[in-house]
């Protein structure tokens, strides 16, 4: 059986159709990622008066509508469980001078969101909150302005909103970040003409007239491959060949911190695509061990914790990650889901207030996973489940669809191979 190919990127599926529908001209769209979330941009976007084909297709095609082609929406727009579609077009909104009303599910609308209305408030938008600063939220655009901002949060998406507001509203913006971030929108927008410069933890964007149209192969998502990965740690399978996976420095912590863990990982066909380092990964198994997560890593590989977690209980020794607080604010409170859900399957977990504590072993696992309905917490324990010894059930493995709707699928291919 030849390499397995994940789906495609999930932080580059959101931004090729946004910069698709703001760009001049037609744009193709390969390997998009069909999933809940990325149907929720597709969505949002359609509402705001863009053409959107069926997702379903292996290539689409979008003629765009310009940076001020979008128009305000008569109904809110739902981003179902997608805080980047929210945070994004957020600052699309304000740029384009129109209104819209952002509303999502009840774990999206709980999620901070005055993180995104502060910088665009100063840029001279209308954002109103909820009480609690979530959803739903009320974004007005009006003619901005630029500002200097200067972020006390390492968010990808915060430093996105603003630099979209800015492209869009056609004023310079510089974003300074306490740690670096994954850089896909500034890799996009210089693909597409726009002149983005980055100064170590500086980011700026120079007003554009336009954005030009472009085509995009969308790579494998890092952090699905990551799950991967993490099963070979396991001894889930002694080795596994990885295709076209993106490896977008902003994106490997997770790798880095498998190799320390005894993961054999190399990468092989190494190209760049739109702006983006693609490899195929091939991971073998080595002696697993533990490790220490400082939080400077944190940034890089926020998304991988639940599954570093769970490799974490079957290696030797103590692992420890702190400096993520973040996630206490993702899809779920994922400190606590995780810790939790080690303990009731028999590992020796504990949490702490920015991260955790594993200490591994080799005993069997059994028991119910509480999702909470995260993707992540699903598929990281999900590999734990691939071991013969463990039993380990889920109360709801379909969550897995918001970025992964073929994981289980996949994850049997493997086991049986």
């Amino acid at each position: 059986m030849g390499p397995l190919r994940v789906p495609g990127d999930k932080s580059i599926s959101h931004r090729a159709l946004i910069l698709a529908v703001l760009g001049r001209g037609r744009s193709r769209i390969r390997g998009l990622l069909r999933s809940a979330d990325i149907e929720s941009t597709a969505e949002v976007l359609r509402a705001l008066g863009a053409t959107i084909p069926d997702l379903a297709e292996e290539t689409i095609e979008i003629e765009g509508v310009g940076l001020r082609g979008l128009r305000g929406a008569a109904r809110p727009l739902d981003c179902g469980n997608s805080g980047t579609t929210a945070r994004l077009m957020a600052g699309v909104v304000a740029g384009a001078g129109i209104t819209a009303r952002f509303v999502g599910d009840a774990s999206l609308s709980a999620r901070p969101m005055r993180r995104v209305s502060a910088p665009l408030e100063a840029m001279g938008a209308r954002v109103e909150l909820s009480a609690h600063g979530g959803l739903p939220m009320t974004v007005c655009g009006e003619s901005l302005q630029g500002i200097t901002w200067r972020s006390d949060i390492a968010s990808a998406q915060l430093k996105s909103a603003i630099l979209l507001a800015g492209l869009v509203g056609d004023v310079p913006v510089e974003v300074h970040e306490p740690a670096m971030t994954r850089d896909h929108t500034e890799r996009m927008l210089q693909a597409r003409g726009v002149d983005v410069r980055t100064e170590g933890l500086v980011v700026t964007i120079v007003p554009r007239a336009t954005l030009d149209a472009g085509d995009i192969e969308v790579p494998g998502d890092p952090s699905s491959a990551a799950f991967f990965v993490g099963l070979v740690a396991i001894g889930g399978a002694p080795e596994i060949a990885l295709a076209n996976v993106g490896v977008n420095p902003g994106r490997t912590g997770a790798f880095h911190v498998l190799r320390r863990m005894g993961v054999r990982l190399r990468y092989a066909d190494e190209l760049v695509q739109g702006g983006e380092p693609v490899a195929t990964l091939i991971a073998t198994a080595g002696t697993l061990r533990s490790a220490i997560i400082s939080p400077d890593e944190v940034p890089s590989l926020i998304d991988e914790l639940p599954l570093l977690a769970c490799v974490a209980a079957c290696a030797e020794g103590e692992t420890r990650v702190t400096g993520a607080a973040e996630l206490r604010v993702k899809e779920s409170d994922r400190i606590s889901a995780i810790v939790s859900n080690l303990r009731a399957i028999g590992a020796d977990a504990e949490e702490l207030p920015d991260g955790f504590v594993v200490r591994g072993s080799d005993r069997p696992l059994a028991g119910t996973v509480t999702t909470h309905g995260d993707h992540r917490i699903a598929m990281a324990f999900g590999v734990l489940g691939v071991l013969s010894r463990n039993s380990i059930v889920f109360d709801d493995p379909s969550c897995v669809a918001v970025s992964y709707p073929t994981f289980w699928d996949d994850l049997a291919r493997v086991r049986r191979r």
